[in-house]
């Protein structure tokens, strides 16, 4: 829970505040871009919400929020937001909210399908989402994209009997999987869903493709709200820069209208468009790598 006493100088004054606990995960600003927005190393409240709808959105941001940072000078109705979540994306996608400090604040998914529905990445496991995956039919897979954002992905497993999917070079992370993913080859595991292996940010790093429409992209891809373009991050690629970006060629084979990232915002481009974009990130990176080999 938010602590007035550690509230950031940086919010405008109001209702909503974020305190000194934040960790810039950037899951408030995902969720409620016109109440929050960067300031240095955290989030803060640039404009108090005025509509029925920005503060909708501002109470799943405080919902959201893997720490607690943002709060309230008064009581708020955050019970009635609850339900909203898992918040759908499109048919037959959700983000799961909640998201969890394990991950640093990384983003889940979780994908309904007649025959087992699917999480990507995990949330904290709260007893609010526990009800409801097992409302819409439980999970009977759990796709973790690398190490860092499995979080609570073990008790969602043994809750529900889910398999969870890693590849082997990530297996320390969860070492009771029961689909660990080898070499670097896509995969289709299932119809409709094809494992991409995108070493680069760690070692085993993957993706997930549904349905040639959404890019399940973890902390491989993400879109910038600033520059309005896909990005990749060479500060925060822990395992080879060089290797991730063979890895983002390796993607421009493939066709998808949506990237849904562990870290960063959220994109929903037409194929021709997205394509276009991932082509210039693939020749902004080859420079960047070329530079590095030279």
């Amino acid at each position: 829970m938010a602590n007035i006493k550690k509230r950031l100088p940086q919010n405008v004054e109001g209702e909503f505040f974020v305190d000194s606990t934040c960790i810039d995960c950037d899951a408030c600003r995902q969720l409620a871009p016109t109440t929050f927005a960067a300031s240095g190393e955290y989030s803060v409240v640039c404009a108090q919400p005025q509509t029925e709808a920005e503060k909708r959105k501002a109470l799943r941001a405080l919902l959201a929020c893997p720490t607690g940072s943002i709060g309230t000078l008064h009581r708020n109705n955050s019970k009635e937001v609850i339900g909203d979540f898992p918040l759908p994306i499109e048919d037959p996608v959700c983000y799961s909210g909640f998201n969890s400090p394990k991950s640093y604040g990384g983003n889940s998914y979780f994908v309904q399908h007649p025959e087992g529905n699917w999480l990507i990445d995990s949330p904290r496991y709260l007893s609010h989402l526990v009800r409801r995956f097992g409302e819409l039919g439980g999970i009977a897979y759990i796709f973790l994209t690398h190490q860092d954002d499995v979080a609570d992905a073990s008790k969602y497993a043994e809750t529900f009997g889910s398999r969870r999917i890693i590849h082997r070079a990530e297996l320390s992370a969860q070492p009771g999987a029961e689909i660990v993913i080898d070499g670097n080859e896509p995969t289709e595991l299932f119809p409709g869903f094809l494992v991409v292996p995108t070493p680069g940010h760690t070692r085993g790093h993957c993706v997930l493709l549904h349905h040639h429409r959404f890019l399940f992209a973890g902390d491989h891809l993400w879109w910038s709200r600033i520059n309005q373009r896909l990005e990749a991050s060479e500060e925060f690629c822990w395992h080879s820069w060089t290797e991730q970006t063979r890895s983002m060629v390796r993607l421009r084979d493939l066709s998808f209208e949506w990237v849904l990232p562990g870290h960063g915002q959220q994109v929903n481009l037409p194929q021709t468009v997205m394509q276009r974009e991932l082509a210039r990130l693939v020749d902004r990176m080859s420079v960047s790598t070329h530079r590095l080999v030279n």
